[in-house]
């Protein structure tokens, strides 16, 4: 399954990461991989690592098994309506990780039976530290067990509803811009109490990555790790309290809420 070939079309910020995260993984040799893109200049880095790129999206889907459609949402329509002719259901598998497009949305454009997968990943899938939410229709379990271990390669896989897709795109997709806005607020304070920038941004990531990495690798609830570091009286509780008194936590959930209300409607 492994050997299978991919073509990503639309080579812009997702479908570029996606190549990068698959080169790196070894999950596919650069040369089992074709992008495509108008301007294809803006692919020059991935053309030196050996993926074939193309503006032609005809022979890219006639020339491998995988398409990955990583196209902007208006365009999604338009561009397989072209190309509906060139799936072959026996061959196929299309993998759409275009925002608000559903599955009926594909199906009702590419008629004929061809295995259908959503996904969302996010942008540290280039560096193999994605959180894929997935659905499907028309696969088989050995099509399943393929598509989750290319993006298991780039991170981890989770399988949902459809219904979900829209909240897995806020909390996983949105979510990277949510941490590095964190990330950038304890920098600025970091460099208010002595440290240079470049200093405290090092600080101010590793500590958020190892925070993750302390629920990811033991299972623990975030309020465990709270408790571990909140002494009475200490310098980390009072810390906390005031960012809960200026609304820390809420400003938090209604920025989230806001976005899929935005992505809902």
């Amino acid at each position: 399954m492994t050997s299978k070939k991919i073509a990503i079309i639309g080579g812009g910020n997702l479908g570029s990461a996606i190549a990068e995260g698959l080169i790196k993984s070894s999950f596919a040799k650069p040369g089992d991989i074709t992008v495509t893109r108008r301007n294809l200049s803006r692919l020059q880095t991935l053309k030196d690592q050996g993926v074939k790129v193309t503006d032609d999206n005809k022979f890219a889907i006639e020339a491998n098994d995988v398409i990955i459609v990583a196209l902007k949402p208006f365009n999604v329509k338009e561009v397989l309506e072209g190309l509906k002719k060139s799936f072959d259901p026996q061959r196929h598998i299309l993998i759409s990780v275009v925002t608000g497009v559903f599955l009926k949305d594909l199906a009702a454009i590419i008629d004929n039976g061809t295995p259908l997968f959503r996904a969302m990943p996010n942008t540290a899938i280039a560096i193999q530290e994605s959180v894929t939410c997935m659905c499907q229709q028309s696969a088989t379990n050995e099509q399943v067990n393929y598509v989750s271990s290319l993006f298991n390669q780039l991170g981890i896989t989770i399988p949902i509803d459809e219904k979900l897709m829209d909240a897995a795109t806020v909390l996983g997709a949105c979510g990277i811009a949510y941490a590095l806005r964190f990330i950038r607020a304890a920098t600025q304070g970091g460099i208010e109490i002595g440290f240079d920038a470049k200093t405290a941004s090092l600080i101010s990531a590793q500590t958020v990555k190892g925070a993750a990495e302390l629920l990811l690798k033991l299972n623990r609830h975030p309020e465990e790790e709270i408790d571990k570091v909140t002494t009475p009286k200490g310098c980390t509780i009072v810390g906390l309290n005031e960012m809960e008194h200026q609304g820390f936590s809420s400003s938090l959930i209604r920025g989230i809420g806001a976005s899929y209300s935005k992505i809902t409607t």
